[in-house]
């Protein structure tokens, strides 16, 4: 029996419905992703005014016209504060996921050239520290430290150096036993040419998707400390912050005041990571 092409099509035509669907959310996570890199460098852009002037008059106002996210106790205009806190909330994401990756590239790089020695101790700390929960991680540092947004920062940038650390280290050795280091040995090279030529550029070349994925997350783990009182305090704009300073009066209906920075970290979490598979999926299929 000879299958009608129009059926034959149908895999094709579904998959090719699937790619623009595809196109259109990663063409939709750039659209979000400008507008929280406009609203960090550039806020006044996007809301102009100070997101720390206050109007009691205006204090607890739902969203309107004249404000679409509404006011909070003190009559701040909350969209001008989640415009604002985008700088201060990815400031600390950016930096403690550079920390993170700062330390995890230097536990995996032990691991890889520091012999059996070397690779045994670099393995049991990042399993032991891997045994335990980030967000605890950061808060069993934060108890040492006392709370505060440089604290908080490195609390999780440390917290997500494990996770680092044991993508890179399988990245490493993966590349340290390739044909072209092996070449560049019988070259004569030098240790230090390979590792800084061909080794490093090899293994991070899915430095880009670790790094897209781990901002969102870092932004989440230090919104949550804030949220904890462990982080920016108020009246910081950080998002976290306005979480808690929200929380107080969701019961009596404001819930406007944490769902909008809820909304926010949210948003940076779903944009990171997606973009962050997008671009590993692109890698693996450029190889």
């Amino acid at each position: 029996m000879t299958v009608p092409p129009i059926t034959a099509s149908i895999p094709a035509q579904r998959l090719r419905a699937s790619s623009r669907g595809m196109r259109a959310g990663i063409l939709l996570c750039l659209i979000v992703a400008a507008w929280y890199v406009v609203a960090a460098l550039a806020p006044q852009l996007l809301a102009p005014g100070s997101p720390l002037d206050i109007d009691p008059a205006q204090a607890y106002q739902a969203p309107s016209l004249a404000h679409p996210f509404g006011t909070d106790e003190s009559g701040r205009d909350i969209y001008t504060r989640v415009v604002h806190g985008a700088a201060r909330s990815l400031t600390i994401g950016v930096v403690a996921t550079v920390i993170g990756l700062a330390l995890g590239t230097l536990l995996a790089l032990v691991a890889a050239f520091g012999g059996r020695v070397g690779d045994w101790l670099s393995t049991r700390l990042v399993e032991t520290l891997y045994a335990l929960p980030g967000i605890l991680l950061a808060l069993l540092l934060l108890s040492l430290t006392g709370p505060g947004v440089v604290p908080a920062t490195i609390a999780v940038g440390l917290a997500t150096a494990p996770g680092y650390a044991r993508m890179l280290r399988s990245q490493l050795l993966r590349v340290r036993e390739s044909g072209y280091v092996e070449a560049d040995r019988i070259l004569g090279r030098s240790w230090g040419w390979r590792l800084w030529h061909t080794v490093l550029p090899n293994a991070f070349a899915p430095l880009f998707a670790l790094a897209t994925l781990g901002i969102g997350q870092a932004v989440v783990w230090a919104a949550a400390l804030s949220y904890l009182g462990l982080g920016d305090p108020p009246p910081s704009a950080e998002w976290g912050a306005m979480l808690n300073a929200g929380a107080t009066y969701l019961p009596a209906g404001g819930w406007w005041m944490s769902v909008f920075p809820g909304a926010a970290i949210a948003l940076v979490a779903v944009t990171g990571t997606l973009l962050g598979r997008f671009v590993e999926a692109e890698a693996r299929r450029s190889r």
